[in-house]
């Protein structure tokens, strides 16, 4: 109330002296006043001067004011929702680590913040939904459907120019998506199979566990049959699938891509709810929460990672909205196949034709860099925008928060926090702080170090097996580089600088990335390896491949003096 006052005060005390001002000026009209001139007419020059004097302090000024208003906004909605979650009952503040980090209950394993206090849901759209409301921004959506334009031009012009006529074959996009009906029929197994085989699980659990007089050996029973499913079912039948029928690239990352998403929903299923059992049977109650059929059978749908009973929702679906997005994505994809076409196939295709050297290696790399930007934002804004936001809408699923602004990051901390929202509430909910529960406090940089491991492990993981060979680029860039990134350029950089420094790693990463696959599946696929043994295929000896084919893999299995003729005078 004092402050209150305060400010009543200063609004009045300004107020007072704004009103002398104006009286004063009144009085004695100052010269720069565009007033009449002697001959009755109004000076035309002087208001130009003033009106351009009147522009420019706006100008200066607009870019403060909506610094201010922007970190007041941000700063306002956070504590608002800080507030109204953190609060329980009695009004006693509870965050979701004060059950974990009591004076008297440090080391408390019994104990587990309840969902509620974990990931908080709210109604709020994706930040790219409210920037493109925005003229400037939308903009540059509209720069990347020219760009769009110009691709689909150039491709037709030059098959017609070689061909003499129109090639809408688009023999790249039918051979990735290959032996489709296989992956649905996968997708279909491995769909029925989480929502049948983990519901049962649990719920015969949680009606036995209060009732069993082995509670323990109950538990580890139904925990065995849990991960053995996870492991047997989810884990290598998927991957079965994909390798012994050879589906092509696209239809092996449907496949792997949904079996990843379907082990961490079961995961996270049953991390969410075996501590409600638990705590329901330490009060001795008669109900057990069990969650419905239809409240499991939502969650596998909805475009979250974290379970919860029930989630803010929408009241109408927008089908026009769905369409539109379904409409970005299929665009997000034609558009990646002629980046493909147009700039990566003449890239590579050619790779026999000119022998492996240092300098073609950094030309290939540079050269990779614009295709490599474009399609890490091709896959962000078609799954991460788009795909997600199209269920979203279809479920009334009302919270949109799928990304944040990773790209105005200056750090990697913050990019790796704000790229993958969904992905990263998994690993930090149930990977870092189940480790910091049951390590303790005291092993955070384990905890970071075990995260970076298993996001690394999965993500090399899909990628070998959708190309078919192990090449593990991407596992060195992630956990050596992307580690080392994340404690060198922290939080603690603020300066714009730094997010210069975090894109141009970012757009070198990505061309690193492009250039070595794609040598190394052009060089498996026109140059194949012959009288490969066991001891000559990593020494060099009686290794065969035709002149030029020698990709970066074939060349850390040679020893180059042991070369005087392309192996042919072995």
């Amino acid at each position: 109330m004092v402050g209150e006052e305060k400010t009543s005060l200063r609004k009045r005390s300004s107020k007072s002296g704004e009103n002398s001002e104006e009286k004063e000026n009144q009085k004695k009209p100052s010269k720069e006043s565009p007033g009449p001139s002697g001959n009755g007419r109004i000076d035309i020059k002087q208001l130009m001067v003033k009106k351009i004097r009147l522009t420019a302090e706006a100008e200066e000024l607009k870019p403060f004011f909506m610094k201010e208003v922007g970190s007041h906004f941000d700063d306002f909605v956070n504590n608002l929702i800080e507030k109204s979650t953190s609060l329980d009952s009695d009004g006693c503040a509870i965050t979701s680590f004060s059950v974990l980090e009591g004076e008297n209950n440090h080391r408390a394993k019994d104990l587990r913040a309840p969902p509620e206090h974990g990931k908080i849901f709210v109604v709020r759209r994706s930040l790219l939904d409210e920037l493109f409301e925005v003229d400037h921004i939308r903009t540059i959506y509209h720069m990347f459907i020219a760009l769009l334009i110009l691709f689909i031009l150039s491709t037709l012009v030059v098959d017609y120019i070689d061909e003499g006529r129109l090639v809408l074959e688009f023999s790249l996009i039918s051979y990735a998506f290959g032996k489709f009906p296989i992956a649905m029929w996968t997708w279909w197994t491995m769909f029925l199979s989480t929502l049948a085989v983990p519901y049962f699980l649990f719920q015969r659990w949680a009606r036995g566990y209060s009732q069993s007089s082995h509670a323990v050996l109950h538990s580890l029973i139904h925990a065995f049959f849990f991960v053995g499913f996870l492991m047997g079912v989810l884990g290598l039948g998927p991957t079965y699938v994909a390798l012994a029928y050879t589906l092509p690239p696209a239809s092996r990352l449907i496949v792997i891509l949904e079996q990843i998403r379907f082990i961490m929903k079961a995961y996270s299923f049953v991390r969410e709810n075996v501590p409600r059992v638990l705590n329901s049977a330490k009060e001795k109650s008669k109900t057990v929460p069990v969650p419905t059929v239809n409240q499991y059978l939502y969650f596998l749908f909805a475009p979250t990672l974290i379970y919860r009973d029930n989630y803010p929702r929408t009241p109408t679906v927008r089908w026009g909205y769905v369409a539109m997005q379904f409409l970005q994505v299929f665009g997000c994809l034609f558009y990646m196949y002629y980046i493909f076409e147009r700039l990566c196939a003449p890239l590579f295709r050619n790779i026999k034709q000119e022998p492996f050297s240092a300098r073609v290696l950094v030309l290939c790399v540079f050269n990779s860099i614009l295709p490599g930007v474009l399609i890490l934002f091709l896959m962000f804004f078609a799954f991460l925008h788009c795909w997600l936001n199209a269920f979203a809408e279809m479920l009334c699923f009302g919270d949109r928060m799928f990304y944040r602004d990773w790209w105005n990051s200056t750090s990697y901390a913050n990019y790796y926090r704000t790229w993958n929202v969904v992905v990263h509430d998994w690993l930090y909910y149930y990977a870092y702080k189940d480790f910091l529960w049951f390590f303790t406090k005291r092993f955070r940089w384990a905890a970071m170090l075990a995260v970076f491991a298993v996001s690394a492990v999965v993500h090399e993981y899909a990628l070998a097996v959708c190309l078919n060979f192990f090449y593990p680029v991407l596992f060195v860039l992630f956990m050596f580089f992307g580690m080392a990134f994340n404690f060198i350029v922290n939080d603690s950089r603020k300066r714009p600088i730094w997010n210069v420094m975090v894109w141009t790693s970012l757009f070198a990463g990505n061309g690193v990335m492009l250039c070595f696959y794609s040598q190394e599946w052009y060089a498996r696929q026109h140059c194949p390896l012959k009288n490969v043994s066991v001891h000559s295929g990593w020494s060099g000896k009686g290794v065969f491949s035709p002149p030029g084919c020698e990709g970066w893999w074939v060349i850390l299995r040679r020893r180059v003096e042991m070369m005087p003729d392309e192996g042919s005078k072995e």
